[in-house]
């Protein structure tokens, strides 16, 4: 079965800039990866996806500041992160989803990234 490994996260000040990285390991197939995030006391919510095709989408308010890209070759996914905020702190996850048959829904373990002032 597909796995998912975050790296990349960190501390960082409030302005500055972070790259996350998300590898995937096994077959994928044709699949949406995207990245997703979660703040204390909140729920999860999706920061980007990228299908297969290379279609992304990004949350509105996350839109020109975060730029996701994926290598298709090396099942990788990446999420650039700049003119960074302390809202976006949390834990960011990656994962991997396809909706029609075969169904899958992968989650990678999450990795911190904190936003200080």
């Amino acid at each position: 079965q597909v796995q998912l490994v975050e790296s990349g996260g960190g501390l960082v000040q409030a302005g500055g800039s972070l790259r996350l990285s998300c590898a995937a390991s096994g077959y994928i197939g044709a699949a949406t990866m995207g990245w997703y995030r979660q703040a204390p006391g909140l729920e999860r919510e999706m920061v980007a996806t990228v299908t297969s095709g290379g279609i992304t989408d990004y949350a509105d308010s996350l839109r020109g500041r975060f730029i996701a890209s994926r290598d298709n070759a090396k099942n990788t996914l990446s999420l650039q992160m700049n003119s960074l905020k302390p809202e976006d702190t949390g834990v960011y996850y990656c994962n991997l989803r396809r909706r029609h048959t075969p169904q899958i829904n992968v989650w990678g373990q999450g990795i911190q990234v904190t936003v200080s002032s």
